[in-house]
């Protein structure tokens, strides 16, 4: 274990894409409620389409334009954009539905088993911008594990806001070095080593489709692994 780790007491997490494939997932949940309606797509390129309306939304929130609302709120906002970019016209059910495949999503291979080794250690939470309900939704899919739930619900605010990170740590009762804030995107590590947390950087290459990941970080970190069972190994576990 790195020496700047050792104090450190909790892990928190992203979710969308450091643990959980939420390219293919909501590829493969859109074919399965589209194409029986007679649309044809890339799917791959909707889940891109979706995803992109992602930031814009929070930023709404983060630059105080709307009040704070739960993930799913602004998913199903970002849907309606989505379609009518396409101009297909959907009943609201299958609006409805198809907004909860964020709840449906599957987890890489490597993280139940790498987060039951890691909580050996360490105290775990999500830090996700996801809400408490999707989080709980996402665990039971994939039998994962916490300790508890951190992230943007908790703060009301959204990531990479400096209060999401440390409302996570203070949540443990720790100081931000005390938390390592994991995750797939440079970004949000960024941020919160900018909110005083230790930073752990995954591989997650095929985030986006086969080849179209971060391969390495763009930014300072303590550490990197090619999955969450190299990082329990790295940090002794």
């Amino acid at each position: 274990m790195p020496p700047a780790l050792h104090d450190v007491k909790a892990l928190v997490f992203d979710v969308f894409g450091t643990l959980v494939d939420w390219h293919g997932g909501i590829a493969r949940e859109a074919r399965a409620a589209l194409m029986p309606l007679g649309w044809q797509a890339d799917w791959g390129r909707f889940a891109d389409d979706w995803r992109a309306q992602y930031q814009p939304a929070m930023e709404e929130v983060r630059a105080g334009r709307i009040p704070f609302s739960k993930l799913d709120v602004l998913h199903r906002r970002n849907l309606d954009v989505v379609l009518r970019q396409r101009a297909w016209a959907l009943p609201e059910d299958v609006r409805v539905s198809l907004n909860q495949a964020w709840h449906r999503l599957d987890a890489w291979p490597d993280v139940a088993p790498g987060l039951a080794r890691l909580r050996q250690r360490f105290l775990l939470a999500p830090c996700s911008n996801g809400h408490i309900a999707l989080m709980v939704a996402l665990a039971r899919r994939n039998g994962l594990v916490w300790d508890a739930i951190t992230g943007a619900e908790l703060a009301r605010d959204y990531k990479p806001k400096a209060s999401v990170y440390q409302a996570a740590a203070s949540a443990f009762d720790l100081a931000p070095a005390q938390v390592l804030m994991v995750a797939a995107h440079s970004s949000d590590l960024a941020a919160a080593a900018d909110a005083g947390l230790r930073t752990a950087f995954i591989v997650r290459p095929d985030e986006h489709g086969p080849g179209r990941g971060e391969r390495q970080a763009a930014c300072a970190v303590d550490l990197s692994a090619d999955g969450l069972l190299d990082l329990a190994q790295q940090l002794g576990c």
